[in-house]
């Protein structure tokens, strides 16, 4: 396959979809993001991407993305140049500009913030990202993971504020600042964060995320127009499992703390008639259940998609009586190191009682080769 150089418009609809399936639910909806980086395209602006390979081991590259809760965002649109307006405040606070962005997380909303602000800023997005899927805290990505430090970070609002976070005695303070930040903020924020050498980048960063995302929407796109099963074009892209097919019976979600947090439980209807699921939510879909039974766990990822369209549903737009299809599909093989299991494991989110069981996968294999 060619390496991406460039996001079009003829992508956008694709990579909204992709980056909304690895997103589990979390990292808000990419739907206002799809329509801002399509009219930078409009506006003669363009969308340059750059291979991790082809980065440059001096350049310096920003982590970028939005923070906050996504049920805020249904209501509260954002002005828009968020972002840039914080790596603006970072390139002020360093000194120096930034060469490239890449996104904190390739899920949900945060797959199009760094489109939008390198479309903005002139600059290039680099073709991956952190988490290789959607995590509610700044902590979980693979630069903080294996020794990276976040700080300095800038956050911005709309209403024109900026915040600079520093010196922090460690990488949980960050998030713990940032949090208490965008609760002031209203819980919708951009942040740049974790200034990063191109060499670095190379060691940590998941790589290709929004080819993955790019190839993974056009492939439910084909199964739509083909009249063919798109949850099994999911499945058979990602090397996923299907778990359940269900109703939505009951779903407790609320805001706390700067996240949405609750449970989705779940009547299975079909081959999985009898069954009963429960997700477990943090922003991101955390953990399923069947029959009270602990089946898949963080950091291997839990999709919801529409069981007619395989469309994903995130956490701000589920609703009782939705018709789903449940998912598990492996996550990238950086996450599931012990370094890394201490911070995106299932005892990260409160379970210390659940023990992470990867699921078999031969997509990371492949990838290694």
């Amino acid at each position: 396959m060619d390496k991406l150089r460039e996001v079009f418009d003829t992508d956008l609809d694709a990579i909204e979809i992709g980056a909304a399936i690895l997103g589990t639910g979390g990292g808000g909806n990419p739907y206002i993001g799809k329509l801002r980086c399509r009219l930078q395209l409009q506006q003669g602006r363009r969308i340059k991407v750059i291979p991790i390979d082809e980065l440059p081991d001096d350049a310096l590259v920003v982590s970028l993305g939005g923070i906050g809760a996504p049920v805020v965002g249904v209501e509260k649109i954002e002005q828009g140049e968020e972002c840039l307006r914080a790596v603006q405040a970072l390139e002020e606070d360093l000194d120096c500009k930034v060469d490239a962005l890449i996104s904190s997380e390739i899920g949900g909303a945060n797959s199009m913030e760094p489109m939008l602000t390198a479309a903005q800023a002139g600059i290039p997005v680099v073709d991956g990202d952190g988490m290789g899927r959607a995590f509610p805290e700044m902590q979980m990505c693979t630069w903080s993971i294996y020794g990276h430090r976040s700080t300095p970070s800038a956050m911005a609002d709309e209403k024109g504020n900026i915040v600079i976070i520093k010196n922090t005695r460690n990488e949980v303070w960050v998030e713990t600042l940032a949090r208490a930040n965008v609760v002031a903020m209203g819980a919708a924020a951009g942040i740049a964060m974790a200034p990063m050498k191109g060499s670095y980048v190379k060691k940590v960063a998941i790589r290709s995320t929004i080819t993955q995302a790019l190839s993974l929407g056009n492939s439910v796109l084909k199964a739509q127009r083909d009249n063919t099963d798109p949850i099994a074009a999911v499945l058979a892209h990602e090397d996923g499992r299907l778990l359940m097919t269900g109703k939505i019976v009951d779903l407790e979600r609320h805001l706390k703390g700067g996240f949405a947090v609750g449970h989705i439980f779940i009547q299975g209807f079909g081959n999985f008639s009898g069954d009963k699921g429960q997700i477990d939510i943090q922003n991101e879909f955390l953990v399923f259940h069947r029959n009270n039974q602990v089946e898949i766990c963080v950091p291997d990822l839990i999709v919801v998609l529409d069981v007619d369209t395989g469309l994903p549903i995130t956490t701000e737009v589920l609703r009782y009586g939705q018709r789903i299809a449940v998912l598990a599909l492996p996550c990238d093989d950086l996450l599931r190191t012990p370094e890394a299991l201490k911070v995106v494991g299932p005892a990260a989110f409160g379970y210390p009682e659940v023990t992470f069981t990867p699921m078999p996968s031969s997509k990371n294999k492949e990838e290694k080769k």
